[in-house]
């Protein structure tokens, strides 16, 4: 692994002239891109501004003129996150209307949400943890449009009654983000690990449809379940 200061070293000399203060969203699009390789390589722990700045070949003050705090970075890079996810997961928004409510369209989501956790596993969590811990959830492009589809969903004929989609879109979200860690330490390569995607996208497409237990083998748990349901609005 090279060193951040062979990293440093290895920085095209252009990019700098680019980054200027006659430039700042040049300058400022620099520094989130710093951090999103700070973050896919070492994780949100390993994040800090002045290791950012010298990334991105721009002074630390300069740096802190768009970002004061450590906590503002990260959440301008998990916005980025959740907007690429979006793009990667629903497409344009053109597209997004209409498309989750068929079979096909509640495959392609499970799928290219695996893929994406997958290809970007340090990003991702990176991103879950700074939605699961914010006030203002709904804020969150990915997150608005997820969780709203799951509403919509639990409101046709094709739903199961009674579901909550608060809980099933986290609990969703954070196998999603976390089954890479799994995944990364028992493959070998990119495609092992497209392989272990596909696993999962059609574990959860099939507790989805069946889930894990027969009720009628249950018959006290499903009581309990039925009795602890919130009445649909």
């Amino acid at each position: 692994m090279m060193s951040p200061m062979a990293d440093r070293a290895k920085s095209p000399a252009p990019k700098k002239r680019v980054r200027g203060a006659r430039n700042p969203e040049g300058t400022r699009e620099a520094i989130l891109e710093a951090a999103r390789a700070v973050l896919a390589q070492d994780g949100k722990e390993g994040l800090s501004v002045s290791q950012v700045a010298r990334r991105a070949g721009v002074n630390r003050g300069t740096a802190y003129q768009h970002f004061q705090t450590r906590e503002q970075l990260i959440e301008a890079t998990a916005q980025w996150v959740s907007d690429k996810l979006y793009h990667a997961v629903y497409g344009d928004l053109a597209q997004v209307v209409g498309q989750t409510a068929d079979s096909a369209g509640i495959k392609v989501v499970t799928e290219h949400l695996a893929d994406f956790a997958m290809e970007n596993p340090e990003l991702g969590r990176a991103w879950l943890f700074e939605l699961l811990s914010s006030r203002r959830p709904a804020s969150d492009r990915f997150w608005r449009e997820y969780e709203s589809s799951f509403e919509e969903l639990a409101k046709t004929e094709y739903a199961q009654p009674g579901i909550d989609t608060e809980v099933c879109s986290v609990l969703t979200l954070a196998g999603m983000f976390l089954w890479p860690v799994w995944a990364r330490a028992h493959t070998r390569n990119s495609k092992e690990r497209q392989q272990m995607a596909k696993r999962f996208s059609r574990e959860v497409l099939r507790l989805s449809l069946h889930g894990t237990l027969r009720p009628e083998k249950f018959p006290e748990l499903d009581m309990r379940i039925e009795k602890g349901r919130k009445p649909r609005a």
